[in-house]
């Protein structure tokens, strides 16, 4: 099985931030580091060289594919920043519908400043995810 790309690193999450070059990006950012850690009761990390994540969890699929990751977290990007929202969106049409302006994928959120979203229900999209993985691979 190859090794997994993305793990915990002993980077600097400050030292990464700082050297987001734009300034909004790069206080949107360290405000998301509050939020996450209110939600998560857990010190930022690098995962890998770009994203800071918050908690961990083991996961294994049915195809047998298995690895660690991080409950929450996200990656201040050159277009926006990417939200890990790991448990999905199925569960939550009711909080996007009222987050504001914002793209999805499988398990992103990608906004491109925090002024274009509801801060509150952003906070919520993040508890109800970490929730639902703490549930799911507890």
């Amino acid at each position: 099985m190859p090794e997994q790309k993305t793990k915990p690193t002993p980077q600097s999450v400050t030292q990464f931030l700082n050297q987001v070059e734009d300034e909004q990006k790069r206080e949107d950012s360290f405000e998301l580091v509050e939020m996450m850690e209110k939600v998560t009761g857990q010190k930022p990390v690098m995962w890998g060289a770009s994203i800071v994540g918050f908690g961990q969890y083991h996961y294994k699929y049915a195809s047998g594919h298995e690895g660690d990751s991080c409950l929450t977290g996200f990656s201040p990007r050159k277009q926006s920043i990417s939200v890990y929202i790991t448990a999905g969106f199925e569960e939550s049409q009711d909080l996007l519908k009222k987050l504001g302006k914002y793209k999805t994928s499988v398990g992103c959120l990608y906004i491109k400043k925090l002024a274009d979203v509801d801060r509150a229900v952003l906070e919520k999209l993040i508890e109800r995810s970490v929730k639902t993985l703490k549930e799911r691979y507890s």
